[in-house]
């Protein structure tokens, strides 16, 4: 583990910085190592492990200031957390697909796997940073620890790792930490006791807006357009919540736990949505 990784450890903000995509120093691996067909997100269909026709030479993308309105809605949904300049950069040496045709098969699957990795690693970062014990602290210190190697290379240990078991731990962890934060917002005036509201409940299309949902556990929910307008949501789980065209204008997520800015992106907000400060305020909410 290199210097940068062990003051990561040190400060859970400093990982999550360094979580961040810098498309410019990636060889678009987005564009290129999945595959996506014509939908509601995506005007064409384009087989993984090959460029989309909207890909420029210098890894640019022709149409990134008209995705949206071009058919493109799921590419400013995507978010690599910092995967794409990590393999590029550091284990392809920054040499890419085009100029090692060879690499193309690795750098596409070290891409898909080290984009998991990268996402644990941001939510074991806010674990770590907001719990009180020690012990959980400890157990997400070390998790981010093994992640990290694994993420660093070499190779061969990257692609074989066991992503299903580290996701069982990282979620392990999650869990614990959720359940001692929602604690605290267990009181009397919140709707978090509503039986609906329930980890993979199917809340699509529900209207839940004005509502005091502080400290609900709606991990792994399906929040398909439900409308939260209004809504109070700190300290409710969001983990895996599928938040894709949710109205959150006027929201509270400030304090919502485990929310990442591929949810963010895919919902819909406004100007007095409040975010988490580690997150940004999609632009095209500005725009609706």
């Amino acid at each position: 583990m290199n210097i940068t990784s062990q003051c990561s450890l040190a400060d859970p903000a400093l990982e999550r910085a360094s979580l961040r995509p810098d498309c410019s120093s990636c060889f678009a691996l987005c564009c290129t190592a999945f595959g996506f067909a014509r939908s509601a997100d995506f005007a064409i269909d384009k087989p993984a492990a090959t460029p989309c026709p909207n890909l420029d030479q210098d890894f640019s993308c022709t149409i990134h200031d008209r995705l949206r309105p071009r058919g493109f809605r799921g590419c400013t949904v995507f978010d690599c957390f910092g995967a794409g300049q990590a393999v590029s950069q550091q284990l392809f040496a920054g040499i890419s697909w085009r100029d090692a045709p060879d690499s193309r098969p690795d750098m596409f699957a070290a891409f898909k796997v080290v984009r998991q990795l990268h996402e644990m690693l941001w939510h074991l970062a806010e674990a770590q940073e907001k719990t009180f014990d020690a012990d959980t602290a400890r157990e997400a210190k070390h998790l981010r620890l093994v992640i990290e190697d694994l993420a660093s290379g070499p190779l061969p240990g990257l692609l074989a790792c066991d992503l299903e078991g580290l996701h069982t731990a990282v979620r392990t962890n999650l869990v614990g930490v959720s359940e001692e934060l929602r604690a605290g917002y267990f009181a009397a005036g919140t709707d978090h006791l509503d039986t609906a509201l329930q980890p993979g409940a199917d809340l699509a299309g529900t209207n839940l807006s004005a509502r005091k949902l502080c400290g609900a556990d709606l991990r792994g929910a399906c929040l398909i357009a439900a409308d939260l307008r209004g809504s109070d949501l700190s300290g409710a789980d969001l983990l895996g919540a599928d938040l894709r065209d949710a109205r959150l204008d006027g929201a509270d997520l400030a304090a919502a736990l485990f929310l990442t800015q591929p949810q963010l992106n895919s919902a819909r907000g406004s100007s007095a949505t409040l975010v988490p400060p580690a997150l940004t305020v999609p632009p095209h909410w500005r725009e609706e």
